[in-house]
């Protein structure tokens, strides 16, 4: 069995690198939240250089775990991607590529991943599989959650908070981060992954072309897109906001500057051939990358600085206990 579109030329082993997307391998940095939460609620390592080699197993393990995840999507959407302007040109698309080969690559990403896994603990260990798992669920029929409409955007875009909490095990593997600030990361996930995809259905600009390459598009309207990505945008800052007033409320100080990040993100949907859609290329907006820059610094001197008119808030939202 193969993908054969160019008779007789003979599979390039670039080719099947390019399949595991090594240069995706940057949305991984969404695991650094999730460390950087356990390192302020819980406690900084004892042994930092026990938690270097953690972090760089941690993070190796992520991006294998997550290339297995992309090389059987790349198959096994293959048939439809020929119905994309721009992912008809993807390898398994347009060159000759055989099953085979990718079964070895998708075992080898998911061996290397599970083996760096077994370095940091047993929690990390099963959430990668957690991860790995939803890959499948996500690609492979009959369950395929990536043809069924809204379930494709929360299917996908949980793998923001299994990232949350790889970051957070690598920190502390005994505890969960708090339900609100894992489901918010979920929701905030979700509202980027439903911009991705109308950033997509208004570059494909035909909705039977766009049915076509994606069966959820074919239940899809740019307008429900869009309301789905406010309604993911206003459950995600809830939740975090809930986090914050709880665990840190000088926090309250950065969302005025990530209320802005999400507007901003929808505004760079609305750009010919967006880099909403390929998020790994988000890099090259210089403006979202100063406001993304601007929120962590922001919340860095949170972390540290107190603001003593804070109290009165804390106080305000305060309700004792059997009232």
């Amino acid at each position: 069995m193969s993908r054969q579109k160019n008779d007789g030329e003979i599979p390039q082993i670039k080719n099947y690198i390019k399949i595991a997307r090594p240069d995706h391998w940057i949305k991984n940095v969404f695991i650094m939240p999730g460390l950087a939460l356990a390192l302020i609620l819980i406690e900084l390592p004892k042994d930092w250089g026990s938690f270097v080699i953690k972090l760089v197993a941690g993070f190796l393990a992520t991006c294998f775990i997550a290339s297995a995840n992309y090389v059987i999507n790349e198959w096994l959407d293959a048939e439809f991607d020929q119905y994309h302007p721009t992912k008809k040109y993807r390898p398994v698309v347009s060159q000759n590529m055989k099953f085979s080969f990718v079964m070895v690559e998708y075992a080898i990403c998911i061996v290397i991943g599970v083996a760096l896994s077994f370095v940091v603990n047993m929690p990390f260990l099963l959430t990668e599989l957690w991860l790995l798992v939803m890959g499948v669920l996500y690609n492979v029929k009959p369950v395929r959650t990536k043809d069924v409409v809204y379930l494709d955007v929360l299917s996908e875009s949980i793998n923001n908070m299994i990232r949350l909490l790889l970051g957070w095990f690598i920190v502390c593997e005994d505890v969960y981060p708090p339900s609100s600030i894992m489901i918010g990361y979920w929701m905030a996930g979700a509202f980027l992954m439903a911009v991705k995809r109308y950033a997509e259905y208004r570059m494909i600009g035909n909705p039977e072309i766009a049915g076509s390459y994606r069966k959820s598009f074919s239940k899809y309207k740019e307008e429900t897109l869009l309301c789905s990505a406010l309604f993911y945008a206003l459950c995600a800052t809830f939740l975090i906001g809930i986090f914050l007033l709880k665990y840190r409320i000088e926090y309250i100080v950065a969302m005025p500057v990530l209320f802005f990040l999400f507007c901003y993100y929808l505004y760079i949907a609305h750009k010919p051939d967006s880099a909403a859609q390929k998020p790994e290329k988000l890099f090259r907006e210089k403006k979202l990358m100063l406001l993304v820059a601007a929120l962590i610094v922001l919340f860095a001197v949170l972390t540290v600085v107190d603001i003593p008119i804070m109290e009165m808030w804390e106080t305000a939202f305060f309700i004792p206990t059997g009232h």
